[in-house]
């Protein structure tokens, strides 16, 4: 004890100069020391492991930390440093004020629309009944895993879970879907309920934490209409400066000035949504899809078109990198006892079976309008992949009994399904349509 004692005294000026140099540090500091720390997981990953970029950053990223994790029992200064360094990044406001309005517009702006009509069903059931389906069964599900591994947490902050989990992540599951070799409809209906279903999700989760923490009522009219405003009101919005933006491009042959449109269009819509209480993601989505295929088509150049597009291809794919980096630093800001570790690795198979009949009813009531590929539920299934939005939704849950264990399951199920679902998705899709 007293040789620990004096270990602990002999870093203690170290440890007090380093966490002083560390919240003296500005924004733009702390941004580039985190592209630096990325880019480095990035170049290990392509010379050593050989993921895709976005999944070999993220492992890397787990690796690395894990590692100073372990460190941190013999020299705590590394570990209390890195931590403070990690708990620096507000990862939900970089998330939804940051990236998500970049991420979700460039993902929409490839998006076929042609395409995504003749799937209009199977995107709407799975982006609202299907969510709605899979809230409440991952609630009850994680409500009783809770009780059997004895840590109870009350229902309405386990259904809180089930709405911050339910969602697919449109930037996990687009990354992926590029090199997947999924049948084209199927395709369009992952990515389709991925791009659509935040509305439905955050209005859930924003409900359900409301009633839970006591600072709502539950009434099934207020949460219609709440629903509603989000949804319709970010449907006319989207369209009206989607096709606002494009009436600004027709008149401009200067793609660098047509680029500026567009990045302000995702920004400035983006905070415009929030400011009027509507659905932001689902506004910029719109947006995106507005642009990709109306102002595409009616509003630019053959040259212009090739620019825009590449540059919005080339922000995507940085920013990707960025967010992934991101998720696998964020495990040393992180609570992993024992007790969160067996409760995560419970709540996996919970999420997956949730999702399997949240897929599986929407599907079987479409059976009666066109034919439905036999392995779509299975594929759908394994391809429903969670990614930033939910760690971020995690992160801004209020202080409760329960929340650092909230944190960590999701972290737990989001890595899963980056590191085990997303590599594995590929060879499932090739080896059920040679069936």
């Amino acid at each position: 004890m007293n040789a620990l004692a004096s270990a602990m005294n002999s870093d203690a000026p170290s440890l007090f100069s380093g966490i002083n140099v560390i919240q003296t540090m500005t924004v733009f500091q702390i941004t580039g020391a985190l592209l630096a720390v990325v880019a480095v997981f990035g170049v290990i990953n392509y010379r050593f492991i050989k993921l895709p970029d976005t999944l070999g950053i993220t492992a890397v990223g787990l690796v690395v930390c894990l590692g100073i994790s372990a460190l941190g029992f013999y020299y705590p200064t590394m570990a209390v440093v890195a931590r403070k360094i990690v708990t620096q990044i507000d990862f939900a406001d970089i998330v939804f004020h940051g990236l998500l309005g970049f991420l979700l517009f460039a993902g929409a702006l490839h998006v076929d629309l042609s395409r995504m009509r003749t799937q209009r069903r199977a995107v709407l059931l799975l982006a609202t009944i299907g969510v709605l389906i899979s809230v409440a069964l991952v609630g009850l599900g994680f409500f009783y895993v809770t009780q059997w591994l004895g840590h109870p947490v009350s229902l309405l902050w386990c259904l809180a879970f089930g709405a911050l989990i339910s969602p697919t992540d449109p930037i996990a599951v687009l990354s992926v879907l590029k090199g997947a070799g999924a049948p084209e409809s199927l395709e369009t209906k992952i990515t389709g309920e991925a791009l659509f279903n935040d509305g439905t999700a955050v209005v859930a989760f924003v409900t359900l934490v409301g009633l839970a923490s006591g600072a709502n009522e539950f009434s099934a009219t207020a949460v219609a209409i709440d629903l509603l405003r989000e949804i319709a009101g970010a449907l006319i919005l989207g369209v009206s400066l989607g096709f606002a933006a494009s009436l600004l491009l027709r008149g401009i042959d200067s793609y660098p000035v047509e680029i500026l449109i567009t990045l302000a269009l995702a920004t400035g819509g983006y905070s415009l949504a929030e400011t009027l209480h509507v659905s932001a993601p689902l506004a910029v989505v719109i947006m995106g899809l507005v642009i990709g295929n109306h102002g595409a088509l009616t509003s630019m150049s053959e040259k212009t078109r090739e620019h825009l597009f590449s540059f919005w291809e080339l922000l995507d794919e940085l920013l990707n990198l960025v967010l992934f980096g991101l998720i696998g630093l964020e495990i040393i800001a992180l609570s992993l006892h024992q007790h969160i570790v067996r409760l995560g690795l419970a709540a996996i198979p919970v999420v997956l079976v949730a999702r399997g009949i949240s897929v599986s009813i929407p599907l079987f009531a479409l059976q009666n309008f066109r034919r439905v590929n036999p392995h779509s539920a299975l594929m759908l299934t394994w391809g429903g992949l969670r990614g930033g939005i939910s760690i971020a939704l995690a992160l801004s849950l209020p202080d409760f009994h329960g929340r650092d264990m909230f944190i960590g399951v999701t972290y737990l199920v989001v890595v899963f399904s980056l590191l085990i679902q997303a590599t594995t998705l590929g060879p499932l899709v090739r080896r059920l349509n040679r069936r």
